[in-house]
């Protein structure tokens, strides 16, 4: 009896949306080394569709509020923010509220830890 094979082909067809927005509020030091980012008081955790959108969300976060870019990646659509947990908070409402009225994605509740 012969078994034969079978061939899946997956495809992604990314719609315009926030997927993941996550803020860690004073998480422990060793986290940023082990992400190799500088150290803050607030990790923020966006993962975009299309993934080239980081580029926006990235520069809409750095001129709203005062956090800088700890990774961004425009071919997965990650970006992570430090800074203070009020900061990163701001900043990743700003991105939100502009890719959901201007851009019409759909956007993700911010959720923390």
């Amino acid at each position: 009896m012969s078994e034969e094979k079978k061939r899946f082909i997956q495809e992604f067809v990314p719609g315009k949306q926030v997927t993941l927005s996550h803020i860690i509020a004073n998480p422990d030091p060793d986290m940023f080394d082990k992400l190799g980012i500088q150290q803050g008081g607030a990790i923020g955790i966006l993962t975009l569709t299309p993934s080239e959108t980081v580029i926006i969300a990235g520069d809409l976060a750095t001129k709203s509020a005062n956090v800088s870019i700890g990774f961004l990646d425009r071919f997965t659509g990650s970006l992570v923010l430090v800074g203070n947990v009020a900061e990163v908070g701001m900043a990743m409402q700003r991105i939100n509220t502009f890719l959901s009225e201007q851009l019409g994605y759909t956007p993700s509740v911010i959720t923390k830890s």
